[in-house]
């Protein structure tokens, strides 16, 4: 692989890491559909010994965050297998606002392994701080999903904590490009690779970054007998996503920015969340260690459920689909997710893309104008 001076911009790292680098080889890493090798090399099965473009995947996703990464079929089986760390009767510190297959692992775990947990807004940094002295796992969302709560990250990850704990940050809605907790003192982050990092809604993958070598192998272990492995084509998808998401996440980020701004001056809406906004109840925080933003933006219609089901159906440009973090712009009603129930019935999430501000408002707008 090409040695990139670890110096550059993450931007730059992003492009440039990660390449062959010996004479007459492709520029790009391949795509090596092989699940057995010639045996006399350190690479024999793919399973354990991974593929050129699972290794050059690691190698960038790692230089960017500062750690050891370690990719996986999904970022749920990432998240599985940082909590099949703990032991029987562990106890967890998870978000009041938390990614609900997250809480469905934890759920399991309470009943299977007796763990125990507390939920906690990450708005309230001094009970975090208060809690962390005796958890065995604390595991923050920031910006969480969807409410886009910010926490205070450098201050509760610096705080004391109970030895041999570990402290994990979803880091998927910031991406590596606006904030860096490993640099902040956390143990592990984790990203569904599935959303900014491959950025085309083509692939399902996900990634852990230790701060610690003996983490990052006691996942690798993990990943080999869970069968968490990721596929050779995710991997070579999810490599190429990683060469433009600067580009990406710099544009949506701007697009994310100017519809929050239209859509808090919208008669049919209220209670627009967006870190990015000078008023939004994040921004103060987020602004003293993010870079950026990110390009999530929620709101709540001025309406039933029924309403803001017929603005989502009613858009042309902006698909209602689920998930988020690719080029195309998404919106979703995520009450009606099953165990987002407790969320507001009117609460629509957008995954703001890279299209054309003023169509991705047109469209928008004529939907809410249209629906009232």
């Amino acid at each position: 692989m090409d040695e990139v001076e670890a110096t550059v911009s993450p931007a730059t790292w992003l492009i440039s890491a990660g390449r062959p680098s010996e004479v007459g080889q492709p520029l790009n890493t391949p795509l090596v559909p092989a699940s057995n090798y010639v045996l006399g090399s350190s690479r024999a099965y793919s399973r354990d010994d991974a593929t050129p473009a699972w290794e050059a995947f690691e190698a960038v996703v790692g230089g960017v965050e500062g750690g050891e990464a370690v990719a996986f079929a999904s970022g749920m089986s990432v998240a599985a297998a940082l909590f099949d760390t703990l032991k029987v009767g562990a106890s967890i510190v998870l978000p009041t606002d938390c990614y609900a297959g997250v809480v469905g692992l934890v759920e399991q775990g309470a009943i299977r392994r007796g763990w125990n947990c507390t939920r906690l807004p990450v708005v309230d940094t001094s009970a975090w701080i208060k809690r962390a002295e005796n958890a065995d796992m604390i595991w923050l969302e920031s910006p969480t999903n969807p409410l886009l709560d910010i926490a205070d990250l450098p201050t509760i990850i610096a705080a004391s904590r109970k030895p041999g704990s570990l402290l994990v940050v979803d880091n998927t809605l910031a991406t590596p490009l606006n904030q860096q907790p490993l640099a902040m003192g956390a143990d592990a982050v984790m990203h569904s690779a599935t959303k900014y990092m491959g950025g085309h809604s083509d692939l399902l993958a996900g990634v852990a970054v230790a701060r610690d070598p003996a983490l990052a192998s006691e996942l690798r272990k993990a990943r080999e007998l869970s069968g968490g492995t990721p596929g050779t084509l995710e991997m070579f998808l999810a490599l190429r996503g990683l060469r433009t998401m600067s580009l990406r996440v710099r544009a949506s980020q701007a697009n994310a920015m100017d519809l929050a701004l239209r859509l808090t001056d919208h008669p049919r809406t209220h209670s627009v969340r967006y870190p990015g906004l000078p008023s939004d109840t994040g921004h103060k925080v987020a602004s003293t260690f993010m870079r950026g933003f990110g390009a999530v933006v929620t709101f709540e219609v001025q309406g039933d459920a029924a309403f803001a089901d017929h603005v989502c159906h009613s858009l042309k440009i902006i698909r209602h689909a689920t998930s988020l973090g690719a080029v195309e712009s998404t919106i979703e009603r995520r009450a009606a997710v099953p165990g987002q129930e407790h969320l507001p019935p009117g609460l629509l999430r957008i995954s703001v893309g890279c299209e054309d501000i003023e169509d991705l408002w047109r469209d928008l707008k004529r939907s809410l104008d249209q629906a009232s």
